[in-house]
């Protein structure tokens, strides 16, 4: 029989509005866990009704870091991040113009162990770093990918000023993401 973990309410808010943090219940006995990773009904109670359309799956090593994306205009993408190995810090950028936490970021670390997901919504760039030795990072999106829509901004931009918490000099960053604007130079979410 299946036990419980501690009953805690699965959704959680965060500074930022639309921002939403996930922690499934799962269920443990001596063959392991069981949890639901995603369920419409349990997402839409919640407020989330955008229907996903594609799931992606990346493997990276330690201090790779991806980011900071987003798709523009019609082309715009809410996704549902989680860690199904290893452990990242997962950092999302509030783009909404009229937001009144337009600039701000949010980071949380996503693991494996911890089986937290994080929602986020069209609007944002997003990106995360790999903390663990490697790390597979999956998600879901609400919206097709659109190459002609891609929109980037600089990890490592003064105005925004992240705390990755990392060595930034040690982080692998492809050459395209280094070619990012930085914000207030980027294209509109």
């Amino acid at each position: 029989m299946f036990a419980q973990n501690s009953a805690i309410m699965p959704f959680s808010s965060t500074p930022i509005s639309g921002l939403i943090v996930f922690e499934p219940r799962v269920f443990m006995d001596e063959r392991g866990y069981f949890f639901e990773s995603y369920n419409l009904q349990t997402w839409q109670q919640a407020g989330v009704t955008e229907p996903f359309v594609q799931d992606n799956q990346a493997r990276s090593t330690r201090g790779v870091l991806r980011g900071l994306h987003y798709q523009a205009g019609e082309h715009a993408q809410a996704k549902l991040v989680r860690v199904v190995e290893g452990e990242v810090l997962d950092v999302a950028v509030d783009l909404r113009p009229d937001s009144p936490t337009y600039g701000e970021w949010f980071s949380i670390v996503l693991s494996a162990e911890n089986k937290r997901q994080l929602y986020v919504p069209r609007g944002f760039a997003h990106g995360y770093l790999v903390l663990s030795e490697t790390a597979e990072f999956v998600y879901k999106c609400d919206n097709f990918y659109n190459k002609d829509a891609e929109g980037g901004l600089r990890y490592d931009d003064p105005k925004l000023n992240i705390d990755w918490d990392f060595d930034l000099s040690q982080v692998v960053v492809s050459g395209k993401d280094l070619e990012l604007p930085f914000f207030g130079e980027h294209r509109p979410a």
